[in-house]
């Protein structure tokens, strides 16, 4: 038995040869920045922005503590999603930290013992 339409209702088969269905391409995964900002990894984002910026002198030992800690918690959230990219940037917050705490802290030290040494 064939259902049958009313005057008003449209055929549901009318116009399917005109309009075929084109198969949409799928964008490519990914970024804007093609992976070179690790804008998922945000520890080891801003140790990198915090050791860049520990070379200033007034806010060295500031920035270059937080910056060593943050690399070590950047790293540890890439060991634990190798999908999310930031191990560079970790590296050179630990790097740049760590030299700078050391170089600043021994800055600050010696300009405090200076006196007190008598020189």
């Amino acid at each position: 038995m064939t259902k049958q339409r009313g005057p008003m209702q449209p055929d549901p088969n009318i116009g399917q040869h005109l309009h075929p269905q084109i198969p949409v391409a799928s964008a490519p995964e990914g970024d804007a920045t093609g992976g070179v900002i690790p804008y998922k990894n945000v520890p080891a984002l801003l140790a990198y922005y915090f050791g860049v910026f520990s070379l200033i002198p007034c806010f060295g030992i500031t920035l270059a503590i937080p910056a060593l800690i943050l690399g070590i918690i950047g790293l540890r959230k890439r060991a634990q999603n190798p999908a999310i990219k930031g191990s560079v940037h970790a590296w050179i917050g630990i790097v740049m930290g760590g030299f700078f705490t050391l170089l600043w802290g021994g800055l600050i030290v010696m300009t405090l013992l200076l006196p007190m040494i008598g020189g």
